[in-house]
Formats: C-alpha cells, sequence, structure tokens
C-alpha cells in the first residue's frame, strides 16, 4: 500500500528534523515514583485506560502526555503525536510541557498507515518521542517498532485503548481517574522489564496528581496523613 499524501508529508517533516543521532538507549526519564527508576529512553512503552470510561480515558491520555512533554525536556528535541481521531486540545497539552516549539502532531487514520508513521518516526533520531494511538498491536509490529527506538534512541510510547497488552512493551502502564481532581490518577505499572509482578500481577501502584505549573508528578498523601480541613473551611 501506498503511503497517502498526507502521510508523505509527514515523513518529509521527519526528515527535516532527523539528524545523525548515536545508537542505543540514552538516558532514563525520572518519575518521581517510589520503586521505580524511571522511563527507560530508545524503548517501547504502553499506557492503557483502567477501564472504557471517559474519565478513564482523559487520565490515560494525560499521563501519556505528561511523560511525552519529560522526554521533550530532557532531550531538547520535540517529540510527534500521532492521533487516533482528531488532534489533541493544545491548550490542555501546555500544562504538560507540550507547547508549540515542541509538539509535530499528525493525523494517520486508517490503522496501516498509522503503523507506517509509527515506525517512520521511531527511525527519526531528531525525535525525542513519538506518540501513537492504537487499538492494539501484534507482536511482530511491536517487535519492530522497539528495534527501531533501540537504534535510534526515540523513545515510542503507545497509547492502547484495546484489553489486548502490547507484550513487546518494556513497560506497560494501566491508568485510572482518582478522586479530588481533573488531574489526579492512579498508575498501575503492570509490567516491566526486569522486575516480577506480584499475585495481582502488580509491578506497582501510586495515586498522583499531576503539577501543571512545575509539570511533574506528585504523590498523593494517604487520606489518614492529610491534613484536616479547619473548623471554618466545613461546610454544614
Amino acid at each position: 500500500m501506498m503511503p497517502s499524501p498526507s502521510l508523505e508529508s509527514l515523513r518529509r517533516r521527519i526528515a527535516a528534523l532527523d539528524g545523525n543521532g548515536e545508537d542505543g538507549h540514552g538516558p532514563v526519564l525520572p518519575l518521581g515514583l517510589p520503586d521505580c527508576a524511571g522511563l527507560r529512553t530508545g524503548g517501547l512503552h504502553e499506557v492503557s485506560p483502567a477501564a472504557l470510561a471517559a474519565e478513564h480515558d482523559g487520565a490515560a491520555l494525560g499521563f501519556a502526555a505528561g511523560l511525552l512533554g519529560g522526554l521533550a525536556r530532557l532531550t531538547g528535541k520535540p517529540v510527534l503525536w500521532l492521533a487516533e481521531n482528531g488532534p489533541p486540545h493544545a491548550p490542555g497539552l501546555t500544562g504538560f510541557g507540550l507547547g508549540p516549539e515542541r509538539l509535530v502532531v499528525g493525523m494517520t487514520g486508517r490503522p496501516k498507515a498509522a503503523l507506517w508513521a509509527l515506525e517512520e518516526a521511531a527511525r527519526a533520531s531528531a525525535l525525542a518521542a513519538v506518540l501513537g494511538e492504537v487499538r492494539g498491536m501484534d507482536f511482530t509490529a511491536a517487535r519492530r517498532l522497539q528495534l527501531a527506538a533501540g537504534h535510534s534512541g526515540t523513545t515510542v510510547l503507545l497509547l492502547n485503548r484495546s484489553a489486548a497488552a502490547v507484550t513487546a512493551a518494556l513497560t506497560r502502564w494501566r491508568v485510572g481517574a482518582a478522586s479530588g481532581g481533573d488531574n489526579r490518577w492512579r498508575l498501575e505499572l503492570l509490567r516491566c522489564r526486569g522486575r516480577s509482578p506480584d499475585e495481582r500481577g502488580v509491578v506497582g501502584q501510586w495515586e498522583v496528581e499531576w503539577d501543571g505549573t512545575a509539570h511533574r508528578l506528585g504523590l498523593v498523601a494517604p487520606a489518614a496523613d492529610r491534613p484536616a480541613v479547619p473548623e471554618r473551611a466545613r461546610v454544614a
């Protein structure tokens, strides 16, 4: 199948950004989570919503955007967002460190076209990362992305809205909305290469809140550790 004119344009834009980079993995993106070394760059990582509901999908999208912004800041390179059904809300992305100077958005349409664009971007060493919105992916396609990312050093994030896991991913995150705010999430690390899950199938779990000013995650204090509401602030 020949790529469409719009994808050809996207490829030319990626090629224009591209330069000579080093092979292999680069630095680790710190996440500020206990017992989590951070996100390994130059690899394939998966983020999935905890359930098929708008609030959980929004939580997964927000977490993925936060990772994308962090990778852009870490490397000083732009990132590519390959959207599935429409461009992301640009004003909202600024709170994740994704201003227009750091973000390129592409619309892919068909799944085959999306995979083609993901592979092209994964080979582009001038990109910090590429985020692809997908609905599942077979092992062969995922393995190709992992190999391309490992060679170029470009991190590949998959926002996977399918129940089927991407088995070649270095990490798999399940993200759900938590009470207390729009940017408060429940993170579950279900897969992390080199670490074994517990009896529930979870490597680690945290309740976090995104700081849109500092552009970073912060742990939410357990209910017992939170300060009491002053008497004057209580509603009768």
